[in-house]
């Protein structure tokens, strides 16, 4: 008797997931398929490659060990020419199999994907197999893209706060008798710490590294795959540790709330050369690939602050991210794709500049950036918005560019979450969806922010002349280019009249320099 095949993609790897709702394990099978495309639309880095090829083949023996048949299509070391190479293909290739044999499903049944076009791809292929698909809610949100939706109907504009706020009243989350705990519902103005650059507490001191998973026999395979066949890809696996399976997740996320959440907030937009992990989480893989429940690691980071254990302004910086600011990014995404990801409305026509495949920069907080994404597939919000992000928005980088890297070198890059927020947070592509403002600022941010301006060659204060920061050449160049644009917003009035004080030749000077700038790295 006919049953349902229900796809799992490699960031669903979630046995309580709605996919499974009504799953009759004498009738129906799982599908799950792992495909060149998958790792080549995007010059995929080696270690995002390595967690999700890890997890889903640990999935997979999770499922098997349970007596679930698993229709489960490996990649090979080398490329065959029959070889299915996207995820439609892949799908009718097992349909026609399953055809053939006589085990036809009469359903397809998959949870919402995190990528437009994968759906597209599903549904592409149900409906030349003529087979019905069913597209179910993903539970592993707080909410829905229909809830969203709502929030968003007849609102001029959309922010964070006006959508977290809701949620943390309807969630019971850090409320006390119906009021915000600690009578306000932001602490952002406590959690801008950074390390001192002098004295005896220079710098961060010793840092609580983060527990690590060394490669089990199941990873050390995928790493071997992936050395021989994707070994011209980006980043480095020789010290892959990220956590592939349920358990280690969640082992993960205790260490996090043991050991780093309480200075968190205080140190969450610092910077310090060469300390990659600093008091981050490192669990937005773990999230994105569903291995962690966000209701288990914000009731986590709640209860540490309920037990004293951490401040108030640590847990609500660290649940801010999860419940809200990863909410809204989902919210953003699915409410305007798929033309949400042509947008460019700052007219950013560069190219990328070819340091960022390689840190081949003298500037030494990108090649800091760089370098450690590079070697770990990993670099932390800051960096990631105030460094590699910013440096492209100054320099009038294609916004499409700098997505298709974003979501090429991070190991937690799904697009639902990456595309909004390097599109819209980062490149101020939108013109003001996601953030009210562009983030641009100068060298002195960076120099305020981290340690990597005292090593480094180029002043943070010249804008102008041999040793000019870059980042302070362009910062000017770019409200110079924009003023006109920018003159609306009220939140850019203070950095437009700085620019104003300026004599007329230093502008032409310092736009001259520019222009010379972004010419030698095209």
């Amino acid at each position: 008797m006919p049953g349902r095949l229900i796809l799992v993609l490699g960031d669903q790897l979630d046995r309580r997931s709605s996919g499974f709702d009504g799953f009759d394990r004498h009738r129906d099978r799982v599908w799950m398929a792992e495909v060149a495309e998958e790792s080549t639309h995007v010059w995929t880095h080696k270690a995002r490659i390595a967690v999700f090829l890890a997890a889903m083949r640990h999935f997979r023996a999770d499922l098997v060990a349970e007596g679930i048949d698993v229709d489960y299509t490996p990649l090979a070391s080398a490329a065959a020419p029959t070889e299915p190479t996207s995820l439609s293909a892949a799908l009718l290739a097992s349909l026609a199999r399953a055809r053939e044999a006589g085990r036809a499903p009469d359903g397809l049944v998959v949870v919402e994907p995190g990528e437009w076009r994968v759906r597209a791809l599903l549904e592409d292929a149900a409906a030349r197999a003529g087979i019905p698909l069913e597209i179910r809610r993903d539970r592993h949100f707080f909410t829905s893209t229909e809830e969203f939706a709502t929030h968003a109907r007849g609102r001029k504009q959309l922010r964070l706060e006006y959508f977290y706020r809701p949620l943390r009243e309807r969630h019971g989350i850090l409320m006390d008798d119906g009021e915000p705990a600690g009578g306000q519902w932001n602490f952002d103005a406590e959690n801008r710490g950074t390390f001192p650059k002098s004295g005896p507490t220079r710098g961060p001191g010793t840092l609580p590294q983060p527990v690590r998973f060394p490669p089990d026999a199941i990873t050390r395979e995928v790493i071997d795959l992936i050395d021989a066949r994707f070994a011209g890809h980006p980043g480095s696996l020789d010290t892959f540790d990220w956590p592939v399976t349920p358990d280690a997740a969640r082992a993960a996320l205790d260490d996090f709330l043991a050991h780093r959440l309480a200075r968190f907030g205080q140190y969450q937009d610092a910077i310090w050369t060469g300390e990659p992990w600093l008091y981050h989480s490192r669990l937005s893989q773990c999230l994105n690939m569903k291995l962690l429940d966000p209701r288990d690691v914000v009731a986590g980071a709640e209860r540490a602050y309920r037990q004293g254990r951490v401040p108030l302004e640590a847990a609500e910086g660290f649940i801010r991210q999860v419940l809200g600011w990863r909410e809204y990014v989902r919210g953003v995404y699915w409410h305007f794709m798929p033309e949400y990801e042509r947008r460019n409305v700052l007219a950013a026509d560069r190219p990328l500049p070819a340091f960022y495949w390689t840190a081949d920069t003298e500037m030494n907080c990108v090649r800091d950036a760089v370098s450690q994404t590079l070697r770990h597939g990993y670099a932390h919000h800051i960096q990631r918005l105030m460094v590699t992000g910013l440096f492209a928005l100054l320099a009038g980088v294609t916004p499409q560019e700098v997505h298709r890297w974003y979501l090429a070198v991070y190991v937690d890059a799904v697009e639902w979450v990456e595309l909004p927020n390097t599109l819209g947070m980062s490149q101020f592509a939108d013109g003001g969806v996601m953030a009210s403002k562009p983030y641009c600022a100068s060298g002195a941010y960076l120099d305020r922010m981290s340690n990597a301006c005292a090593g480094c060659r180029f002043d943070p204060k010249a804008a102008v002349g041999a040793d000019a920061c870059p980042f302070t050449t362009l910062y000017w160049d770019f409200l110079a280019r924009h003023e006109r644009r920018l003159a609306s917003n009220p939140r850019m009035t203070m950095q437009l009249k700085n620019l104003g004080r300026k004599a007329k030749a230093d502008v032409r000077a310092i736009r001259r320099q520019a222009d010379g700038l972004r010419d030698a790295l095209s």
